[in-house]
């Protein structure tokens, strides 16, 4: 899967222009999910020097972007090109529900242990009505 992932209140604390403290397991779950080969899109309002160095923070921490800002490496935009990147999953503090933590990032998107729902691109259409339920109620449960 490609996800983009927010800085700012998501990766580290909240402290823009300055750089927050990393959020407890952060770089932890964004290393297993690059090791699981998802595609990683660092997806901030940082330009300049101020993204510049998120992007060193997280290469020191052990994290390399698919890519920064846009859908796909080297990408360009223009003016008449939205500003909005593709992406199957969004990862951002100020989503509905806020932010649920790393570890509940892990256990959606990679399965592991018996909190929340796993996430896949695939279509749920060979779920019966009963399990979809259950699956939705679930995954918004951690909210």
């Amino acid at each position: 899967m490609i996800i983009a992932i927010d800085f700012d209140g998501t990766i580290v604390e909240h402290k823009f222009p300055a750089i927050g403290e990393p959020l407890p397991h952060a770089f932890e779950v964004l290393k297993e999910l690059q090791e699981n080969g998802h595609k990683l899109i660092l997806w901030t309002f940082r330009d300049g020097e101020d993204l510049k160095k998120a992007v060193v923070l997280c290469r020191e921490n052990g994290i390399r972007f698919y890519a920064v800002n846009h859908s796909k490496p080297n990408e360009d935009y223009d003016k008449y090109m939205s500003r909005k990147i593709y992406a199957d999953i969004y990862i951002d503090d100020r989503n509905l529900g806020g932010f649920p933590g790393w570890e509940a990032v892990r256990h959606m998107i990679l399965g592991e242990g018996d909190h929340g729902v796993k996430i896949s691109n695939t279509k749920d259409s060979h779920l019966s009505k009963a399990d979809k339920e259950e699956k939705k109620t679930r995954l918004f449960s951690i909210f």
